[in-house]
């Protein structure tokens, strides 16, 4: 592809993965939608892990403070749950990708279901707000509560379900206040990402980049960057202040549509 195509593409793969990192709309299940409708065939899981890498600067960044603090005292509760969460999310993950045999092929499937279920699961947040009172800190926590949320990040793995949408829902259904949801949400997406990143390190340096060129995945990593610095500070405003109901609808509908296209439509 020519430069200014390819720069364009990676722009928009970078903003794609920036705000969907954060806000509750799955960043990965918008880039498989997104790399589909842009005819993105080879490289296109590495990009997607890459890309991630890239809004983790983002949260450190934001929660820098919260970082340091581990980092200085990492013998304290909070960081207990953080790895209990951690440990179940890669437990329950395994779990399904075994019973299920969970392919790309799969996944492309049930993309339109998983935006559906990211729906629901606002639904069930905006539920956790009205009903569950909320007194929690993350040191406040018990065990299962963290393993809670953890299960709900082994499912949102799933291209289409919202990480954070999935976690923040957990956290508020267990009684943790909205402030902290979101901060125990957005630190659990450290070691998640990280350990993807990881995991993909052997294909990077066994195939590359695919359709994209170096340049071009630095540009879409600094957009992402960038992108998700601001829909980090907008969803802590959005938690404390707003609600989910434009995210609940614009799931569902894109739920449904994905849906209609994959059996019906094929439009892409």
């Amino acid at each position: 592809m020519s430069v200014l195509i390819e720069l364009l593409k990676s722009i928009l793969l970078g903003l794609v993965q920036g705000l969907g990192e954060f806000l509750p709309i799955s960043s990965s299940g918008h880039l498989m939608l997104t790399q589909r409708i842009l005819g993105v065939s080879e490289g296109g899981h590495l990009m997607t892990v890459l890309l991630h890498a890239a809004t983790l600067a983002a949260v450190l960044i934001v929660y820098r403070e919260q970082v340091w603090a581990l980092i200085k005292k990492p013998f304290q509760w909070k960081t207990l749950w953080l790895i209990v969460a951690t440990v179940v999310t890669v437990v329950v993950w395994v779990g399904i990708k075994k019973a299920f045999n969970i392919t790309e092929e799969v996944e492309s499937k049930m993309l339109g279901f998983c935006f559906i279920l990211t729906s629901l699961l606002l639904i069930g947040a905006e539920f956790a707000k009205g009903l569950v009172r909320r007194t929690r800190t993350a040191d406040d926590m018990k065990w299962y509560h963290a393993a809670a949320i953890g299960a709900l990040q082994g499912i949102a793995v799933l291209p289409g379900v919202s990480r954070s949408g999935a976690t923040i829902t957990g956290a508020l259904a267990c009684g943790v206040k909205k402030k902290s949801a979101a901060e125990f949400s957005f630190l659990l997406s450290i070691p998640a990402i990280l350990g993807g990143l990881v995991l993909e390190l052997p294909d990077l340096v066994k195939n590359g980049t695919g359709d994209f060129s170096w340049y071009g995945v630095l540009a879409a990593m600094l957009v992402a960057g960038v992108s998700g610095y601001f829909a980090v500070r907008f969803m802590l405003r959005l938690i404390t202040k707003k609600h989910f109901g434009g995210f609940i609808i614009y799931t569902f509908v894109l739920g449904v549509f994905v849906i209609l296209n994959e059996f019906v439509l094929h439009l892409f």
